[in-house]
């Protein structure tokens, strides 16, 4: 029996509550604990790159506790519902440090919540996304589906970039830290909602097995097949470099910027961006293609955000403090990486074609699984790398109190690493894509005519 209309929408309605979580997690945790509460940046570097790396190979290990589970519901939506209560509860606590915390008691408080988040948040999203199969059937409804929970978890993303801070300040009416409070449980509540509704709506219709590699197939797979390998290191690069500026971000509207509306100008270029990236993906890159194979577009994305981000860098030590100037070069940067997210999927895609024919096997849910451990990679890294930027030059809200405003010195430090590193690792990207990648579409043609010809 194929899907109901409502089955669909209450499986998209799940995507669109655990990103709206991951993301208040992602973007704002490091903003919230050394900006508001005083956490030294470097310490808050450490705790989210360490949890973030640990949850990365604990993945493996959820994938193999949802594959052995048996129970009347089924064997996925227990988790998904445990999860997701445990998740909100954490994500809650997470963001409501007692007031009488200082010191290394709060840094304690905010490395064992920022851990138990990771943790949890990987009991209810392995078996989210394991759990398509048991309710589908394969074939165009299963990718349809795929299709859009992706995009409704997107939806959550940008949801929670565009209002979280209009409504921390609004609900807190200029106390962020209760703001925050306060905004994190709407949003904890809102997720459960989501999620009991996937639960009762979705029922598993067939049992599934679980096919989850342990850290030790993740790599050997990636050892044994050099463009897998250079594909995922193109993705980490990649990624380090939209990730610190996004982490920065913040920083750079509220203390560079500035003024009484700062949160306005923020939201405002965050929604620009989102909408970008989205039609990036939807429109322009099939616009692209039609004139470009995949190599050159990949190319030409690299070459768009490497000149959006020098235009951004001129921009900004010109002086330029207007927000509409900006979204020049942010037009680039987000269209680039919207086309960068896709094409990056497909080229991690064909390294599974090239793995079967140079050793004898697919591994496809190999291959694929190491997306997750890539993305979480990616974002400890990058979080490490904005708060040695922020210790470096000293940015924070007391350092801006003290003195009234940043320093010059200072500025410039968040400028150049919004920008120049990026531009670095985008040209390490470049370098590393176009030395090792060999997967052109003529390559491909011959992979699949080889591997038809030994069937």
């Amino acid at each position: 029996m194929r899907l109901t209309t409502g089955e669909k929408a209450s499986y998209g309605l799940g995507a669109v509550g655990k990103d709206m979580v991951y993301m208040l997690s992602s973007n704002y945790v490091l903003y919230y604990y050394q900006d508001i509460l005083g956490i030294s940046a470097i310490t808050m570097g450490i705790i989210l790159m360490a949890a973030r790396i640990f949850d990365a190979f604990n993945d493996p290990v959820m994938g193999v506790i949802v594959a052995k589970t048996r129970t009347r519901w089924g064997r996925f939506r227990p988790w998904l519902m445990i999860g997701t209560l445990t998740n909100a509860l954490v994500l809650f606590l997470m963001y409501s440090a007692p007031p009488a915390l200082d010191g290394r008691g709060l840094v304690a408080y905010a490395a064992v919540f920022y851990i138990l988040w990771g943790m949890t948040y990987t009991m209810m999203d392995i078996p989210f996304w394991s759990m398509i199969p048991a309710f589908t059937e394969s074939g165009k409804e299963r990718e349809n589906l795929s299709t859009l929970a992706r995009s409704c978890a997107g939806l959550g993303d940008a949801l929670i970039t565009i209002i979280t801070i209009k409504c921390v300040i609004a609900l807190g009416r200029g106390d962020e830290r209760s703001g925050f409070r306060l905004f994190a449980l709407i949003i904890a509540v809102l997720f459960i909602l989501f999620t009991t509704i996937t639960c009762l709506k979705i029922k598993e219709k067939s049992t599934v097995d679980v096919d989850s590699p342990s850290v030790r197939q993740m790599f050997r797979a990636l050892i044994q097949n050099d463009q897998a390998m250079t594909v995922v290191l193109v993705i980490v690069l990649i990624n380090c470099s939209l990730y610190v500026t996004s982490n920065l971000l913040i920083y750079f509207f509220k203390y560079d910027m500035g003024g009484a509306k700062w949160s306005d100008s923020y939201t405002l270029f965050n929604t620009f961006g989102g909408g970008i990236q989205i039609l990036s993906m939807m429109i322009f890159f099939p616009l692209f293609r039609r004139f470009m194979n995949t190599i050159r577009v990949f190319y030409t994305s690299l070459t768009l955000a490497m000149a959006g981000y020098g235009i951004l860098l001129i921009m900004m030590m010109s002086g330029v403090n207007q927000l509409y100037p900006l979204l020049a070069p942010a037009f680039l940067i987000f269209l680039a990486f919207g086309m960068l997210t896709v094409l990056t999927t497909v080229f991690l895609a064909n390294t599974v074609d090239y793995g079967e024919l140079r050793n004898g096997r697919r591994d496809e849910s190999v291959i694929f699984s190491m997306q997750t451990f890539v993305v979480k990679l990616a974002s400890g890294i990058s979080a490490m790398l904005a708060a040695v930027c922020l210790q470096i030059f000293r940015i924070s809200r007391d350092t801006a109190a003290a003195s009234g405003t940043l320093s010059a010195a200072s500025l410039n430090g968040l400028r150049m690493t919004m920008t120049l590193l990026p531009i670095a690792g985008l040209f390490l990207a470049f370098i590393v894509f176009r030395r090792k990648f060999i997967l052109t579409d003529r390559k491909l043609e011959e992979i699949t005519a080889e591997l038809k010809s030994r069937a």
